[in-house]
């Protein structure tokens, strides 16, 4: 191999791409026109939902999905400690309480008896939510999440920002993509460079409510709507009817995610062969996530637990191979230790933040490449 780097992620930008930002370029709108809805309506085709709202990116998207389903001061939601901190602060944001459940242990998401527990551990109506996450673009079930939120009043919203592609079979055989809206109240997507639709930054948000995506628009917009009131009054006329955010996504980045999410589902093909040749060349010897049956992981990441993580991390670095580490557990962070939520048996947590490291894992990534990163990894490893 030659001196080049291999990060653990990357965009792939062809002149497709590049064609059609020039193209909205040098068009009447760069914001708030017609690419951002064409946008939204092959967002909500492609993963099976009523409704996309696009906005500026997912931490947003996050906030105004907990906001919709208002949140009040003090009212508790739960989450995952194993997920990027915007997964647990937009509960902050609208002043509400962080809990956490532990993870499962081998697919490194949300544990459905862990929540199930935590819940039953309180009064009813104590937690208003939940939010789990399709870690390292392995989907939730969520079928089994629903019935528990159901029997307990609970939202839910999924944070499918590893995932788009991604679907899990349900108990009547049916394939349920990560997003549709089956069995949580609103979706939440990444549009982070890194992530499987690159559009510098960016997210989208889908839900099967009309109720929440008429909230969810006028909150993506400063609280402000102008539906139905020109008749009566003028075409500049507009209310604020709440108090919103302008977290819009431009027309520029949103010409850029139609031609991205055109090109998804070969780019999660590609990510599973790579996931394929990983596991080809790890089986009983290295630990990594599971596929439970009938689940289609998007595999945003591929993830490894080895015993010597630091040294292995620093090793890989000497040879330009740049793994990373997802994620310190949201709750030892010196944030949420300040105010407390620091102190919850997370015991699979942190086991598995103690071991875990991000291979390599992007369409991109050439076959040359994955087996000078195997090679590698073996080594340091004794195999």
């Amino acid at each position: 191999m030659s001196n080049q780097t291999i990060p653990y992620g990357r965009q792939h930008i062809d002149q497709e791409d590049i064609d059609a930002v020039v193209k909205t370029l040098t068009a009447d709108f760069l914001t708030q026109g017609p690419k951002v809805a064409e946008f939204e309506s092959n967002f909500a085709n492609y993963v099976g939902a009523k409704y996309a709202v696009a906005v500026s990116n997912a931490t947003a998207g996050l906030h105004i999905a907990v906001m919709a389903l208002g949140l009040k001061p003090g009212e508790r939601v739960i989450t995952t400690p194993i997920t990027f901190a915007a997964s647990a602060n937009c509960v902050k944001y609208c002043d509400g309480e962080v809990w956490f459940a532990d993870i499962d242990p081998n697919t490194y998401t949300l544990s459905l008896e862990s929540t199930k527990q935590l819940i039953e551990s309180k009064p009813k109506g104590f937690f208003k939510g939940i939010i789990p996450v399709d870690f390292a673009g392995l989907p939730v079930n969520l079928e089994g999440f629903s019935a528990l939120a159901n029997k307990h009043d609970l939202w839910i919203i999924e944070d499918a920002c590893h995932a788009p592609g991604g679907y899990f079979t349900d108990s009547k055989g049916e394939k349920q993509m990560c997003g549709n809206g089956r069995f949580a109240d609103i979706g939440v997507f990444s549009f982070h460079p890194v992530k499987h639709i690159a559009c510098g930054e960016g997210g989208m948000v889908t839900t099967n409510s009309k109720e929440l995506y008429d909230s969810l628009s006028k909150l993506r917009t400063h609280g402000i709507t102008k539906d139905n009131m020109s008749e009566n009054h003028g075409g500049w006329y507009y209310e604020m009817q709440g108090l919103g955010y302008n977290y819009r996504l431009t027309d520029i980045q949103s010409a850029l995610g139609i031609t991205q999410l055109a090109k998804n589902d070969d780019g999660v093909v590609r990510r599973n062969d790579i996931a394929d040749t990983y596991k080809a060349a790890f089986k009983d010897k290295i630990k990594y996530q599971i596929l439970p049956n009938g689940t289609y992981n998007a595999h945003h990441l591929f993830v490894v637990e080895v015993e010597d993580r630091k040294g292995l991390y620093d090793y890989l670095r000497t040879h330009n191979i740049f793994a990373q580490i997802h994620y310190i557990p949201v709750h030892t962070l010196p944030y949420y230790k300040a105010i407390g939520y620091g102190d919850a048996d997370l015991s699979h947590s942190e086991n598995y933040y103690s071991k875990c490291i991000s291979l390599p894992m992007y369409p991109s990534l050439t076959d040359e490449e994955q087996a000078f990163v195997i090679e590698k990894v073996n080594h340091f490893c004794g195999f």
